[in-house]
């Protein structure tokens, strides 16, 4: 053993296994919540850190870590990290990207699809019993085939998301902080927008940006005014990214036709007021949800941790 090491929720058992042929490893089976003061008070002698997004890593818990060497957070985003506090501290930070692409644009396009065709709001009205037969001009959702498809964030996911689009004939923009070499445009079958025009043209806008403090709200009031009238605005990105109130007040108002959100400001205690808005499809942050991409995400946070902590060159850093 090279060290100690906490894993700060439940994981695989296979992923706690491997850890502890490196390390003394104090784990978490019952999944319990740790507040800051427990988790520092179990980070006070451990040199690794096995954190999920969950997990606020900050200034004040760095300080209170004196022996903390690396830390393997087990998502692609790490907005819950003070990354320089780590930096000023020699603390290797590294994120698992790569690995739940596809499975992340796959739920993208299950919230898409199951919000352009009512699909959550119809299986509610069929479960309360008030379905009395079927009606011609009933139920009426949105064409997915052959509209436009904006994205924003043209990372991996969301070219994954593109070339998904292409199955659906859509039409798809995009818009990065960078514009992508024109190779990789072709293989998306995208074209490169400005932020207004694409929000103006697109009948589905995709978030697939990190969060970042130039993110916060990029979302917001004016931008979804900006959107066509009938719009359907997706985001598996993350929570702050997209204002909620003026989601909700969009939706609420009819200038946008519905949303499918997998992340929200301050989950997961979401605005309440999403909860009485039926043409919002809803789901608990599992865009990477499947037991083989958790797997994978998992053991190669694990392997961040040994490499970090054995050689100093992991295979992720951030």
């Amino acid at each position: 053993m090279t060290g100690r090491v906490l894993v700060t929720r439940r994981v695989f058992p296979e992923v706690t296994e491997l850890l502890r042929c490196h390390f003394e490893v104090e784990d978490n089976p019952e999944d319990r919540i740790l507040d800051a003061e427990g988790l520092a008070a179990r980070l006070a002698d451990k040199e690794g850190l096995f954190s999920m997004a969950t997990d606020r890593i900050d200034a004040a818990l760095i300080r209170r870590a004196p022996r903390l060497r690396a830390v393997a957070n087990c998502a692609v985003g790490y907005n819950n990290i003070d990354v320089p506090a780590c930096r000023a501290r020699g603390i290797i930070v590294t994120n698992t990207p790569g690995v739940l692409d596809d499975t992340t644009a796959d739920h993208a396009f299950a919230l898409l699809l199951a919000a352009a065709r009512r699909v959550a709001e119809s299986d509610r009205w069929v479960r309360e019993g008030r379905w009395k037969g079927w009606v011609f001009d009933d139920w009426l959702g949105a064409d997915v085939h052959g509209a436009r498809l904006g994205i924003v964030g043209m990372g991996r996911i969301g070219q994954a998301l593109a070339r998904r689009a292409a199955g659906f004939s859509m039409r798809v923009s995009y818009h990065n902080r960078n514009r992508l070499p024109e190779a990789v445009e072709t293989a998306c079958s995208a074209r490169y927008a400005g932020q207004d025009e694409l929000l103006r043209e697109s009948d589905f806008v995709v978030l697939t940006v990190p969060y970042t403090p130039e993110t916060h709200h990029l979302i917001g009031a004016k931008e979804l005014a900006q959107m066509k009238p009938g719009a359907i605005l997706v985001n598996i990105a993350r929570g702050g990214v997209v204002d909620d109130r003026a989601l909700i007040e969009a939706l609420r108002s009819g200038r946008i036709a519905a949303a499918g959100l997998d992340v929200f400001e301050h989950e997961p205690k979401l605005d309440a007021d999403f909860l009485r808005l039926p043409s919002a499809v809803l789901t608990p942050h599992i865009g990477s949800a499947t037991r083989a991409t958790r797997m994978k995400m998992a053991m190669l946070a694990a392997e961040n941790l040994i490499a970090a902590l054995s050689t100093g060159a992991p295979p992720n850093p951030v």
